[in-house]
């Protein structure tokens, strides 16, 4: 191998070296050990406070409640910060916005709380009529804690307030109001039913010490009857129904029977008054000329006669100017005025003679 290169392998072999052997940084803290102990105790507290959270929020809905060595304080927490003394002392929060409990015939509810919601579902209430056939009642009860009261309901009824308070009362009031009833008077009474519940259910609950809860409200939601009472209720109904088609068809006719005698009793009126209006009229007709000829007789007096034979002898004096041949005479005791005949006819000549 030639000298160069000899050299050149001796020299890149001993920079290799020196890359390899490099030493580790010294990190000098200097004044560190004088604060240790602070940061330790700051660290400390930071550890307590994140592992014992001696601290709660009450939020809008809710209230807090205090406990010291599981006594409950009496003065319920208003919302916002709140701080304890961890092991010690502890706060729980307590829901009061408005509840609900669903009792319905629902698949599947199970009795389940959810709690999210603040709505409890449970089965339908299941109650004997009077004649002991089973019913069942879906119900909906809205509801709210005092709030003022919160820590002694709390400490009277613990947590499951719900199921001490509500739940039994409803229970108890629905079956005593519904088992007065037959199954076949439910559906026709139900707004008389649904009240006398609501009002039971407030009477019970505001009757409690210390007014723990405040009833919102109450709804009948469904009344569901057993099946034969269900077809037995639709089969009277159906005849009911048929009865009142029966009676409308009935007065129908009875109306039209009414309108149609109406009808024919107002024409025989109608006939009767025309009949009336006429012979009325020929009467004040009849009186009228018999006024008229009472009147004319009593108004033809002596020296009326006298001058209504004048002015008829006038006339007929005019007349025998024009007929020279014609004869008058007087009707006896002349009462009428003189009559004048043509004595060129014979047979009326002939007449008078005789």
């Amino acid at each position: 191998m030639p000298a160069d290169l000899n050299d050149y392998f001796n020299k890149k072999n001993q920079n290799n070296k020196q890359n390899l052997n490099f030493k580790t940084p010294d990190f000098n803290f200097k004044g560190f050990g004088k604060f240790s102990p602070i940061i330790y105790i700051i660290l400390a507290i930071i550890l307590l406070i994140i592992v014992a959270k001696p601290f709660a929020i009450v939020n809008s809905g809710e209230m807090g409640i205090k406990s010291t060595t599981g006594k409950y304080n009496p003065n319920p927490l208003e919302p916002g910060l709140h701080f304890f003394l961890p092991f010690i002392q502890k706060i729980t929060i307590i829901d009061t916005r408005v509840r609900q409990i669903n009792y319905a015939s629902i698949e599947g509810t199970n009795e389940n709380l959810n709690l999210g919601s603040g709505v409890i579902n449970k089965n339908s209430i299941s109650v004997l009529d009077s004649r002991g056939l089973p019913v069942s009642i879906d119900v909906t009860v809205q509801y709210r804690l005092n709030p003022l009261q919160v820590p002694q309901t709390i400490a009277t009824w613990s947590l499951n307030w719900e199921n001490k308070i509500i739940d039994p009362v409803v229970r108890d009031v629905v079956r005593s109001v519904v088992g007065k009833y037959t199954a076949e008077e439910l559906p026709t009474n139900r707004n008389a039913i649904a009240t006398q519940i609501e009002e039971g259910i407030r009477k019970t609950i505001e009757a409690q010490p210390n007014e723990p809860v405040e009833l919102r409200a109450v709804q009948l939601r469904e009344i569901i009857l057993p099946s034969k009472v269900k077809e037995q209720i639709e089969r009277v109904q159906i005849a009911k129904q048929e009865a009142e088609r029966t009676k409308y068809e009935v007065e129908r006719a009875n109306q039209e029977a009414l309108k149609k005698a109406a009808l024919a009793e107002g024409e025989a009126n109608a006939t009767i008054i025309s009949a009336k209006g006429k012979a009325m009229a020929v009467k004040i007709e009849a009186d009228a000329q018999a006024y008229s000829n009472k009147e004319i007789a009593n108004s033809l007096n002596n020296p009326l006669l006298t001058l209504k034979q004048i002015e008829t002898q006038k006339e007929f004096n005019e007349a025998l100017k024009i007929n020279k041949d014609a004869k008058i005479f007087l009707t006896p005791g002349g009462a009428v005025p003189n009559i004048w005949v043509d004595t060129k006819d014979a047979k009326r000549q002939s007449s008078i003679n005789n």
